[in-house]
């Protein structure tokens, strides 16, 4: 590989999984399994490019607490360079809260990444020579929105290219300031219709339109996922749909953060926009057939193997 590392910023943490055995009764408690693995879109992300090959720096935060030493041990066994994970006295490590209906389908979720708050724009200046050197940044919208100004700002200046994942509806509008300057983001539906400011239907004529509406407003790569509808994606010159890769799903948490890995992962290496797009939806498919938040075995070969010719 003739690229250097990719920087992934954004949060690190727990995360909490619970699913109901049987039809969920609200006001009560109910009968279930319940999990937790570690998590974190950023880190998550950082830990499949790891699994891929990719030479991954984390800049994260965590508490010190001994979620935060769990968090930072696993990635580092999983090959990410975590000398750059912020360890704040102040604050408990990130933690995500999750819970499934029957069918594995998510009802309701809770995050608390108030750690985060210990990525300040001064941070970022202070290892702009991180930004500069990378061959891509990958950050997540649980950064501060002065924090993601700061980082565009370092990136724009190295021309170094910036991957966005909105990572929840509620914090996808921090995006929309920075769409002329992103060289691509990841959206699911609800995400995009943030970013597009409009309502979409869940279709895959609707997918395509609104990738090619975030490119006309200034991103470089769009990629809009719609779950069992597969992955919608469009540039300047080129749109098109992939399939979901048929599987069993175990937990859906995480699946979209595989997505974007397999899409860098493929970038990184100079694959085609479409089948960078296959890779990230065969990772995706992975991962949704394990209990953690990042498939353990993940390689280049079942990748590969796992792709929708």
């Amino acid at each position: 590989m003739n690229h250097p590392y990719t920087l992934v910023v954004g949060a690190a943490g727990l995360d909490t999984k619970g699913r109901a055995e049987g039809p969920l009764q609200p006001g009560t408690s109910n009968p279930g399994s319940i999990r937790i693995s570690v998590g974190g879109v950023a880190r998550n992300v950082a830990e499949n490019l790891a699994r891929l090959g990719e030479h991954v720096i984390l800049l994260s935060a965590v508490g010190a607490d001994r979620s935060g030493r769990r968090v930072r041990e696993q990635a580092a066994d999983a090959g990410v360079d975590v000398s750059h994970l912020l360890e704040s006295p102040d604050h408990h490590t990130g933690a995500y809260l999750a819970v499934y209906d029957q069918a594995g389908d998510l009802v309701v979720s809770v995050d608390d990444m108030t750690v985060l708050s210990a990525i300040t724009p001064a941070v970022i200046y202070n290892r702009r020579g991180l930004i500069r050197d990378a061959a891509m940044v990958v950050m997540d919208a649980n950064l501060s929105p002065p924090t993601i100004q700061s980082l565009m700002r370092q990136a724009t200046k190295y021309g170094v290219p910036v991957s966005a994942d909105p990572t929840s509806a509620s914090l996808a509008e921090r995006l929309r300031p920075h769409l002329g300057d992103l060289f691509m983001v990841t959206p699911d539906l609800p995400e995009a219709e943030v970013l597009c400011g409009r309502s979409l239907r869940n279709t895959r004529s609707q997918g395509i339109a609104a990738a090619k509406q975030l490119v006309a407003m200034g991103v470089e790569i769009a990629i809009v996922t719609l779950a069992e509808l597969g992955v919608c994606y469009a540039t300047p010159e080129v749109s098109g749909h992939v399939p979901a890769v048929k599987t069993e799903v175990v937990d859906r948490t995480g699946a979209g953060d595989a997505l974007t890995a397999g899409v860098v992962f493929g970038l990184l290496n100079d694959f085609p926009i479409d089948e960078a797009v296959r890779l990230g939806a065969s990772a995706a498919a992975l991962t949704l057939q394990h209990e953690q938040s990042v498939c353990p075995d993940l390689s280049l070969d079942c990748l590969y193997d796992g792709l929708i010719i």
